[in-house]
Parts: structure tokens; sequence; C-alpha cells
């Protein structure tokens, strides 16, 4: 049975109410770790503030909807597993950032409402900025309307993107497709956040954004964002987003079927050797 609009604006007063409670802790603890640990994968790390801020996020979400199923990044699934909505929670996406002292993170509290998300909150708590929408009810920065931007040439935007924690793994990465789409735009950037990198899509700041080896406590948040904002969120080939795939598309909605189509011609990293594989695009990068 579908939520109604009462129901989506009693969930995200909720998701708000937790975010910002995790966003007082992580504005806390910023400076001042005692403990940060690598879960196995390099740069992949954890500390006191993701774990103390995730019990924040936990313990208003128990207090306001405990039979709810949550899926959170430190402590994984949790709640009634049989229930139609979902809650993805990152209690601070941007750990390495975070631990670096270089403020680019925040928390991603979505909703997933029987696969699909619904419901979001993004709060920076270092740049004091509250991004929220749900289902039908539009999308905000600090409580003031947001929309994507207007941009319709791929050569006119500003793309962003992030690279997986099994990057020294797997030449299956983002590093060609971001040198490729750096020749095809103003620039390509690269936040540490995807949450964020979302976000700034939904607010006009990036015209398009992809990446690879995603969980959905990253991206769900701000995939209810980015839609109600008047975005656009597929897979890398235009086909419908699949959550769990860990590869996402999300666009202005003007330049997505361009976007597309360029990040499906970028030859694999191993080929860039063989100039004779290469597109003319590629070719004039070497």
């Amino acid at each position: 049975m579908p939520p109604t609009t009462d129901q989506l604006h009693t969930f995200l007063d909720v998701a708000t109410e937790a975010a910002l409670a995790a966003g007082v802790i992580l504005q806390d603890y910023l400076g001042n770790l005692a403990e940060i640990e690598d879960k196995g994968r390099p740069g992949d790390l954890v500390t006191e503030a993701d774990r103390a801020a995730e019990a924040a996020i936990l313990k208003v979400l128990d207090r306001h909807v405990p039979d709810h199923t949550i899926l959170a990044e430190e402590s994984g699934q949790l709640g009634n597993l049989n229930s139609q909505y979902l809650w993805a929670i990152d209690p601070l996406d941007g750990t390495t950032n975070y631990a670096h002292q270089y403020p680019v993170s925040a928390v991603s509290v979505g909703l997933m409402i029987d696969g699909i998300p619904q419901v979001g909150v993004i709060f920076d708590p270092f740049r004091q900025e509250l991004f929220r929408a749900a289902k039908g009810l539009g999308a905000t920065r600090n409580r003031r309307p947001m929309q994507v931007s207007e941009t319709t040439e791929l050569e006119k935007s500003l793309l962003v993107s992030g690279f997986a924690y099994d990057r020294r793994q797997t030449i299956d990465t983002n590093y060609a497709e971001f040198c490729y789409l750096t020749h095809l735009t103003q620039g390509v950037r690269r936040s540490g956040s995807a949450a964020l990198d979302l976000a700034y899509v939904a607010c006009g700041r990036f015209d398009g954004y992809w990446e690879r080896g995603l969980s959905p406590w990253d991206i769900t948040a701000g995939v209810a964002i980015l839609e109600e904002a008047g975005g656009k969120v597929t897979a890398y080939d235009g086909s419908p987003l699949q959550i769990s795939s860990g590869r996402i598309l999300a666009t202005n909605g003007q330049i997505h079927g361009s976007l597309s189509q360029e990040l499906q011609r970028v030859p694999p990293l191993a080929t860039w050797a063989d100039s004779s594989r290469l597109t003319d695009s590629a070719q004039g990068m070497l």
C-alpha cells in the first residue's frame, strides 16, 4: 500500500531529526578523533564519530518507526526484515575526508518504500546545508525550493565522480571515464562524498554524476532528492537504476542521454596503450 502524503511528511521529519542529531556529533568529533580503523580495504575507514552518529540516527528511528527495516553502514540490517519500509543510512559519508579534517562529508538518511527511494535527507554539518525531499513534496536546500541546472550541452557541463575502494584490485574503475570526460566537458570533480555529489546535482552545482562500487546507504537519500529536484537517475546505459548494482548515472536530465552515450564509448583502461582502439575523442587525450 503506497504511503499517504501525511505519512511522507512524517517520514521526512523523522529523517531530518535523525540527520541533524548525527550532524551535531560529527561537528563535535572533527579534529578530536582517538580511533581511526581500516575496514580491510585501503581508504575504507571507520571512526568513533561514524559509530556515535549512527547510534544517534538509530535511536531516532527506533523511537519513531520501530517496525521498519534499517540498513546501516556500520550496523548492517536491523529491525523488521519484512517491512515495505527500508531506511538506508550513512552516518558519515566521506569518512576519509573527515579523518583528515577535510570538511567534505555529510549525513545521509534515505527511505525506500517497496524498493523505491522516496524520502531523503542529506545534512552537511560543516556548511550547515540541509537537503531534503520526499516523493511529490518537492526538494529543498535549507528549506528553500531547489532544482537542477538548465545546462543542455555536455561540453558546457561540470561533472563529478568518485573512485571505489577496490580500485587497486581491479581495472574496472572510473579512471578512464574521468580522464575521457574531462576532455569533453568543462571539468570533472571528485569530492569523496557520493551523498553530497547527488545533492549538488540536485541544487544545480553539478550537471551530472556517475560512479560505481556504491552501497544503498550511499545513494538512497540522494536519489530521492535529485528526482524531486527535476533530475534523472538511471544505470549507465539509461536503463532503470538498480540500487543493488552499485552503479549510478545521475544528471539534470538535459545531458543524460549524451553522458550515457559517452560513458559507454569509453575504452577499457587496459586498452589505452593501444591508440588504434581509441575513439577520435580519446586519441586527442594521449
